[in-house]
């Protein structure tokens, strides 16, 4: 494609800060919403496979990773729309013309997802202590995964068709005769989704060590049920690994001609030893992976594994965008917003910061408690002002609405 027609199709408006900003948020929050996802559909798996099991271990476990799940699809869907912004942003041209080729799917996401999300709440108050009663309507929790799924392959598809504008009007008309119904799924690397999904397993695994631990400092913990999580968690972190290693390598050797620079970046390489570092973590440390905070380190190296990835996926966008395509997003026009920006930093920092230590301390308490959990003054307090601020700025969110409004 013609790359003065993909400058005409940029925003007139231009970006409010450097695009640079914009990139970089857009990893950052990619491999934040990567990583809930994850641990979503690592949770979501072994509850399935708990539920279905007569046995009181992974019953109990299927009991827990329920509530972790159904967490981090509220994790995932709040932070997921961050990088989609970003990257609307400053590569709208690609999005956009992606998201009209496949309309239909586009609209389709939000639907499957809100049944998926929906889902997974109907086993949850059909299933409220899944270590005392019988499993009632698995089959809600087994679909609800499987839609969690189809949903990150149309997201997997909009964002590998904007890597190939050279395609559009073949997608667009066929054969010369033009299909503007918007119901195909036109780009799919099948290789890339799967490698997506299966570091599941990896990350799933470095979290159940962190949970084990959590666990392990109660009183009157069942170190029968201890050792098999830790089992689970190995094999997870261990086998996942190696998986995901494979699926990786059959990706890269299947990346289109304007991809296949990234096979000679450092980058590569580093994210490949860095998961097999993850894989070792356990067998270096041996029984030390269960004292103090080395479990949790374990979640957090699985966490730059995960930001390792998301830093690759934007280095092969931008072979595919700017070195082939003759893009170059670094030179949109500005038009310096700092109300915009300080807002967002300070949303972001102060506003998110005070709600996330409150809900983090409460929980870490709450789970270090043998019986009622009862929050001390200072973290009472914290939970008021957290209120609070978000009064605060919803208030201002509507007085400055209005007041552009009555310019």
């Amino acid at each position: 494609m013609n790359v003065d027609s993909l400058y005409a199709l940029r925003d007139v408006a231009g970006v409010p800060s450097h695009p640079i900003l914009f990139l970089v948020l857009g990893v950052v929050t990619f491999a934040l919403h990567m990583f809930a996802v994850h641990v979503m559909l690592g949770g979501a798996a072994l509850t399935i496979r708990g539920a279905l099991s007569q046995d009181s271990y992974w019953r109990q476990l299927a009991n827990a990773m329920l509530s972790t799940a159904k967490i981090a699809v509220s994790v995932a869907v709040v932070i997921g729309v961050a990088p989609l912004l970003f990257v609307q942003v400053i590569y709208d041209p690609f999005w956009y013309t992606s998201n009209v080729l496949s309309a239909w799917w586009v609209i389709g996401f939000i639907i499957i997802l809100s049944v998926a999300y929906l889902l997974i709440y109907l086993f949850y108050f059909k299933n409220e202590d899944l270590t005392q009663n019988k499993t009632r309507c698995p089959g809600s929790m087994i679909l609800s995964l499987a839609l969690f799924i189809v949903v990150g392959l149309i997201m997997h598809t909009l964002t590998n068709q904007m890597l190939s504008p050279d395609q559009w009007m073949e997608w667009y008309a066929p054969q010369g005769q033009i299909d503007a119904s918007g119901t195909q799924l036109h780009s799919i690397n099948w290789a890339r989704f799967i490698f997506m999904i299966a570091l599941a397993a990896p990350v799933t695994g470095a979290w159940l060590y962190g949970y084990r631990h959590y666990i392990s400092v109660r009183p009157g913990s069942d170190s029968g049920y201890l050792e098999f999580v830790h089992t689970l968690a190995r094999k997870l972190l261990a086998q996942g690994s190696v998986v995901s290693l494979l699926i990786g390598a059959i990706w890269m050797v299947s990346l289109p001609e304007n991809q296949t620079e990234f096979l000679t970046n450092p980058m590569l390489y580093i994210t490949a030893v860095a998961l097999i570092a993850l894989a070792m973590v356990p067998t270096l440390f041996g029984s030390k992976i269960n004292n103090g905070y080395t479990a949790y380190w374990l979640v957090a190296i699985a966490f730059v594994v995960i930001a390792l990835v998301a830093v690759d996926r934007e280095i092969i966008r931008w072979f595919a965008l700017v070195v082939e395509s003759g893009y170059n997003p670094m030179d949109y026009p500005i038009n310096m917003d700092w109300y915009s920006t300080i807002l967002f930093f300070a949303t972001f920092a102060v506003v998110g910061g005070m709600a996330c230590t409150y809900l983090l301390t409460v929980a870490w308490q709450a789970g270090q408690t043998e019986g009622t959990y009862t929050p001390s003054v200072a973290i009472s307090r914290l939970g008021n002002w957290t209120i609070y601020i978000i009064a605060i700025w919803i208030v201002h969110y509507f007085a400055v609405g209005f007041w552009v409004w009555a310019q």
